[in-house]
């Protein structure tokens, strides 16, 4: 495991609460996520986990409980201070612009510019594929069109943005990844995940949301498992069975599945 328990976490949060109405989506929630390490965070749908990473990144504001990022406690956070403390997010539309090439959608919004107001589009290129190379991501082109690219290669683009737009690339940035092999084959969900081992190498902490849970006992050094808003379980993956995660998520005991699974 390449996290160390006595570092300081870079995110905490703890008792995180939200309601919409009568339903209690999120009921006091707490994890703490560390540099260097890949936390999966898994549940059914209607968890609580989109929930959560949405109040990470600043775009629901909790009812109750506190964040806490990079040792500063915010209430509530905004996606300025969520970005500018080092959290980016890619979640499963990935939010890239299909007709434009790589370096524009990496840079989208933050250009290089040459006499002030021209993009410089040479610097651009360049600047793209020094950032893709050091994520070991490798592309036809970063002049290629996110529209002429394989669903792993859009996925490892949208990743790079989520890198840049952190404003860091210290050790314990933090990237959050919603379903990020979604509708992928074997070979590009393998290119993606040789990418996320990547993000935990350079040092940065990634939560990763997730339903396939092969990939999650692969790749995750911890895992937290949510079921209708409580934190079941969160700990080491060695610590738990893939049948022992399945009867959390489900509610339903390995004796009772018939699958002949072992329980925690």
């Amino acid at each position: 495991m390449s996290f160390r328990v006595h570092e300081e976490a870079v995110l905490e949060i703890r008792g995180l609460a939200k309601s919409y109405g009568r339903v209690e989506v999120l009921k006091g929630v707490s994890l703490s996520l560390f540099a260097g390490e890949i936390l999966a965070l898994v549940g059914d749908n209607g968890a609580g986990k989109s929930t959560l990473i949405k109040c990470l990144t600043g775009t629901v504001s909790p009812d109750g409980g506190s964040i806490r990022l990079r040792g500063k406690d915010f209430a509530p956070l905004s996606p300025r201070q969520s970005i500018a403390s080092g959290v980016s997010a890619v979640y499963q539309d990935l939010a890239l612009v299909e007709e434009l090439d790589v370096a524009t959608n990496l840079f989208l919004g933050a250009e290089p510019l040459k006499l002030g107001f021209l993009v410089d589009r040479a610097r651009m290129h360049d600047e793209a594929g020094r950032r893709l190379e050091e994520l070991g991501i490798s592309l036809p082109s970063t002049r290629a069109r996110i529209a002429d690219l394989s669903g792993g290669q859009r996925q490892a683009v949208a990743i790079a943005r989520a890198v840049a737009r952190t404003m860091t690339r210290e050790r314990g940035a933090i990237v959050v990844l919603d379903e990020p092999t979604a509708a992928m084959g074997v070979r590009e969900s393998e290119l993606v995940l040789g990418i996320v081992r990547g993000l935990r190498e350079r040092g940065m902490a990634v939560l990763c949301v997730s339903h396939n849970l092969p990939q999650v006992f692969r790749i995750a050094d911890r895992i937290c498992v949510l079921r209708s808003g409580e934190m079941l379980w969160c700990g080491r993956t060695e610590d738990i069975s893939m049948s022992g995660a399945i009867a959390l998520i489900s509610g339903v005991s390995p004796a009772e599945r018939e699958d002949g699974g072992q329980g925690l």
